[in-house]
């Protein structure tokens, strides 16, 4: 796709699009698929680069994956073996999914290879949660020029895991190694986000058995086979509130088709707050700007059911144009708040605090590494030319664009086609003004 987008603002986003299945299920319950003994059938899947990734990561692997139809995708894993490394190397640099091929290698041949890893440049992002829970298992981890080997001589045993933190990438490596260990797996401080729970399904239905205690615990008993799955992925909770935030910052009407209320309520919440409309139907939810001034609002981003750290970011476009001082406090990770420089630029007032903010009204405890935004408004934007840092980043320069008075260019756009799939049918159908340039 071109590489460069300009946006020509101040048009409000009007109109209905459609959201698919979840970048972070998706891909996640195609990894799964090695596990089977069987093929596998996933649907509702999106087109975006992330897929493409581990699509071509599970080819190198030979897991032969075919597309019979768009949005439905069949995964034979019966002919795997080991990939040569410059495979996996020339893939793994642009996505952070390879690390979670751990597990179902392990039990598959014995070994995995981890090079070094990409993603988004949003802050720490340590690997040592899953090397530790693999050493849990009996795996053994040597690490090398190449990268990380990862051996398992004597196969998998359930182990006793507890996280110090409720990483999602975590508890998903502990389940796709543990469902195959010998033994039970008790898992605490675990993850609970609603694509956890959704991978969980996919691993019930290939025959796992897996089972949640209060607390963040769950407990995973090891089977000796799992055969292959059919799935309906659960929708992208954050393209969702993508296009939400958008709708409130640009003074639109967006019809976001697919999209559940359930799996949203904490994000509806602070909408609703904010001043935004929504109206939820059967088949998605109308999100809109009622009229009248947005009000500022105080967020802290946590954990599920917290508000995802996700949402913050196309939110804080919104919150510029917000009535009074909004404070963003950002506690999963540290160094999500560059993209704000940008925004600056188009005439926001917004001041990040490093070390955080203390706050009596505080509900989520303090991290070391977090920090805070303090966003006073509304303040016009006006056009500039930026390059998408991240994904969400990326997103949140989109709607700045699509908000801001006169004309806009942002670059680098490959990045955010990793998670939203055909963004640019999606802001024409909305009848947003641009051209790709590049």
């Amino acid at each position: 796709m071109s590489d460069s987008i300009v946006i020509d603002g101040g048009i409000p986003l009007r109109g209905r699009i459609e959201v698919r299945g979840a970048k972070n299920l998706a891909t996640k319950a195609m990894v799964a698929a090695l596990l089977g003994d069987t093929p596998s059938i996933l649907q509702d899947v999106p087109q975006i680069s992330d897929v493409s990734i581990v699509t071509r990561m599970l080819d190198a692997y030979g897991v032969a994956v075919t597309s019979p139809e768009e949005g439905v995708l069949v995964l034979d894993p019966s002919n795997v073996e080991r990939a040569h490394f410059a495979q996996i190397d020339a893939l793994a640099g642009s996505s952070r999914i390879p690390i979670l091929f751990c597990g179902p290698l392990l039990h598959r041949l014995g070994e995995a290879l981890i090079p070094d890893l990409g993603g988004c440049r949003i802050g720490d992002r340590p690997i040592d949660f899953h090397m530790d829970a693999l050493r849990a298992f009996g795996a053994i981890v040597d690490k090398s020029y190449e990268g990380i080997r990862i051996t398992a001589p004597d196969g998998l045993t359930g182990a006793n895991i507890e996280l110090p933190y409720p990483s999602v990438g975590a508890t998903e490596q502990v389940l796709l190694t543990a469902v195959r260990a010998r033994g039970v797996t008790e898992l605490k401080n675990a993850a609970i986000e609603p694509e956890i729970m959704d991978l969980i399904a996919v691993l019930q239905k290939m025959g796992a058995i897996i089972w949640m205690e209060p607390n963040r615990t769950i407990f995973i008993e090891g089977v000796e086979t799992l055969s292959g799955y059919t799935h309906r992925a659960i929708f992208d909770r954050n393209e969702a509130a993508s296009w939400a935030s958008a709708a409130l910052a640009t003074g639109g009407d967006i019809f976001v088709g697919g999209a559940k209320q359930q799996d949203l309520m904490t994000f509806l919440n602070v909408f609703r707050k904010v001043g935004g409309a929504f109206e939820v139907h059967e088949d998605g939810i109308r999100f809109y700007h009622p009229g009248g001034a947005l009000k500022p609002v105080q967020v802290e981003t946590d954990v599920h059911p917290g508000f995802m750290t996700d949402w913050q970011q196309p939110l804080i476009v919104a919150l510029t144009q917000a009535e009074g001082v909004s404070v963003v406090h950002e506690t999963v990770y540290e160094n999500r708040f560059g993209f704000t420089d940008a925004l600056v630029e188009m005439g926001a007032d917004i001041v990040v605090h490093q070390d955080g903010l203390e706050s009596v009204t505080r509900r989520v405890p303090r991290r070391k590494l977090e920090q805070a935004a303090v966003i006073t408004g509304p303040t016009p934007l006006h056009g500039a030319d930026v390059r998408v840092p991240d994904l969400r980043g990326g997103f949140s320069y989109l709607i700045a664009a699509l908000t801001a008075e006169g004309r806009s260019t942002v670059t680098n756009l490959g990045i955010i086609s990793r998670g939203y799939e055909h963004f640019v049918e999606k802001l024409e159908a909305l009848g947003a003004r641009f051209e790709l340039v590049g």
